[in-house]
């Protein structure tokens, strides 16, 4: 066989084995799949609380539902410069959140199941991974949760991720890309779900057997919690945990200012909202004005009223 044919023989063999690759490897689409096992932690029996997932609205302006970022550095079973997903960045997401809410001891439903007593929606804000020098990931889902019957929000809120790391000398392959997304979206997906069981515990202890009660969580920005009034936890005492409480009103000029106790988000002036008696930081914070912070004296079972006003 003369010494062109041989060439000939040897790119073809080449470009047929790449092809090969590239159908095993799907490309540069990247799977990040939750596992359908129950986690280890998870309670042995379901809540009475049920929930249905209506679904994840895509807000990036990227114009592609499935790319999250774009690689500037060779990645193992990969070629191109886009990273994308298997599927639409939605359907991740909720998908990640749909899986710790499982784990957390919830009854997860179908998404048309009419028997839910709580659905939840939401928006990606942002999701990217970009594989440069280092890789970095920025992640922003914003959540609803809504009673069903009655369509009031029981929770919104925002979760922020942002991270980056070091491939390592041996730099990037496709599995390690897929596992440092799957792990940042799982702690965005996690204080979600963290926040999302401390309100329904604290407004329907009657569907976990447990005492009213809430916590704030760390990296989680609460916009909305209707018909729940943040409490701190308690201890037994000679008297009723009625007697301990007293009113706070707390109004602001302009209204619907984000009003923090303590640090603690309680909900959008004017606000009236029942806490013990003490002395806290009252803050209150709207876009386009300086934040106001004054220090209020809430007395056993009295109401206490405090005005705010906010300048430019």
């Amino acid at each position: 066989m003369r010494r062109s044919s041989l060439y000939s023989l040897a790119v073809l063999t080449m470009f047929s084995l790449a092809g090969c690759a590239s159908l095993m490897d799907g490309g540069n689409e990247i799977s990040v799949r939750e596992s359908q096992q129950p986690s280890p932690d998870a309670p042995k029996v379901k809540y009475a609380a049920s929930i249905r997932v209506a679904g994840y609205a895509d807000e990036r302006k990227v114009g592609d539902a499935r790319k999250i970022g774009i690689s500037k550095v060779r990645i193992v079973g990969m070629s191109g410069a886009d990273i994308r997903l298997d599927r639409d960045v939605t359907e991740v997401v909720a998908a990640s959140i749909r899986k710790r809410l499982d784990d957390s001891g919830f009854l997860m439903l179908e998404r048309d199941d009419e028997s839910a007593l709580f659905e939840l929606s939401g928006v990606v804000r942002e999701l990217s991974l970009d594989a440069r020098e280092r890789d970095y990931v920025s992640i922003s889902v914003e959540t609803t949760l809504k009673e069903v019957a009655t369509g009031k929000v029981m929770w919104s809120g925002e979760v922020v991720q942002k991270s980056d790391r070091f491939a390592g000398v041996s730099g990037n392959s496709k599995e390690d890309i897929a596992d440092y997304l799957h792990h940042e979206l799982g702690v965005v997906a996690g204080k979600t779900a963290e926040a999302i069981s401390a309100t329904l515990m604290a407004s329907r202890s009657d569907l976990f057997n447990l005492m009213p009660g809430t916590k704030a969580i760390p990296g989680v920005t609460v916009f909305t919690t209707p018909g729940t009034e943040p409490m701190a936890p308690t201890t037994p005492t000679a008297k009723p945990p009625a007697l301990t409480n007293a009113l706070l009103i707390v109004r602001t000029e302009p209204v619907h200012a984000k009003i923090y106790l303590d640090g603690v988000y309680y909900g959008m002036s004017p606000l009236h909202v029942k806490v013990p008696a003490g002395i806290y930081t009252v803050e209150a914070k709207s876009k386009g004005y300086r934040t106001v912070s004054e220090k209020v004296a809430v007395r056993l079972d009295n109401t206490t009223e405090l005005e705010m006003q906010m300048e430019k």
